[in-house]
C-alpha cells in the first residue's frame, strides 16, 4: 500500500496483508460512497464526510480509552498507536530498521524512542553472566 504521510510527506510503501488489500478494493469499487473523495476513511455521520483534521484520530482514540476506563495520560491518541505498534514488532523478533522504515524514521534513534524492548521477556533468555552473580 502506498501512503503518503507524516511531517514530510513522503511516499512509503507499507506491508499490506492480501486478504486486507482485497477488502480494501472491494470497498472502494463497491460500497464507499461515490461522492466522496479518494480518501479511505470517513465519519459516521449523515452525510459521511472526510475528517476535518489530522488530529481526528486522536480524539477517537482518546474518547475510545476514556471509554474503555484506561487513563489517559501524556502519551495518548494516534501517537500511542504508534509506540504500540514500534515496540510488538520489535518484542516479535522485527529488526529496529524495519521499524524504522514503516514509521518513516530516517534514524535509529528516532525508532529507539517508540520501540521499548520486553525486558522481561529477554531475562528469560538471558545466559548467565561470566564471573558469577552480578
Amino acid at each position: 500500500m502506498r501512503v503518503r504521510v507524516g511531517k514530510s510527506r513522503r511516499e512509503r510503501v507499507l506491508p499490506l496483508p492480501h486478504e486486507v488489500g482485497d477488502a480494501l478494493a472491494d470497498y472502494v469499487q463497491h460500497d464507499r460512497p461515490s461522492h466522496l473523495s479518494r480518501g479511505m476513511f470517513f465519519t459516521i455521520s449523515d452525510p459521511p464526510r472526510s475528517f476535518r483534521d489530522p488530529t481526528a484520530i486522536t480524539r477517537i482514540v482518546q474518547r475510545n480509552l476514556v471509554r474503555a476506563g484506561i487513563p489517559v495520560g501524556r502519551l495518548t491518541g494516534a501517537h500511542m498507536l504508534r509506540h504500540t505498534a514500534a515496540t510488538r514488532m520489535v518484542n516479535g523478533g522485527a529488526s529496529f530498521r524495519e521499524v524504522a522504515d514503516l514509521l518513516g524514521h530516517q534514524s535509529l534513534q528516532t525508532t529507539a524512542i517508540y520501540a521499548k524492548l520486553n525486558l522481561e521477556a529477554l531475562a528469560c533468555v538471558a545466559l548467565p553472566w561470566i564471573g558469577g552473580k552480578p
